[in-house]
């Protein structure tokens, strides 16, 4: 009866153990970089875009780029949070690595759309 009392105590100790490394492990953005804003990417740009839809893109962008510098300013400060768990810290750069990615999306339409409009120029010349 001793035994199995002890086995049961035991169980429920490393249980509880598991339980709560397991809870640290789970990815959620800690409340502070919950109420950080991540920027919406700018409007597509047309296949048929002028120079004008260039220039109008490219300062699109630029302010997409300042906002997504506030975005991970507000995530960094949220990281620094010594009671994250390991968790929070993947979600957080989960997040960041996130906006890395928009940027990339976002900075390959505006080259397919400048490459599209120089081949087009081009073939108007020549």
């Amino acid at each position: 009866m001793k035994r199995v009392f002890i086995l049961i105590a035991a169980t429920f100790l490393f249980g509880n153990v598991q339980a709560q490394d397991d809870a640290d492990s789970i990815q959620v953005l800690p409340e502070e970089a919950q109420k950080c804003v991540l920027p919406a990417a700018p409007d597509a740009i047309s296949e048929e875009a002028t120079y004008d839809d260039l220039v109008a893109a490219k300062k699109q962008i630029a302010v997409f780029q300042e906002e997504v510098l506030v975005y991970r300013e507000c995530l960094q400060a949220a990281e620094a949070n010594p009671e994250n768990t390991t968790g929070n810290k993947a979600a957080i750069v989960a997040a960041f690595n996130y906006t890395v990615e928009m940027e990339e999306r976002v900075a390959e339409r505006f080259n397919v759309a400048v490459r599209g409009y120089k081949e087009r120029k081009a073939a108007a010349e020549g």
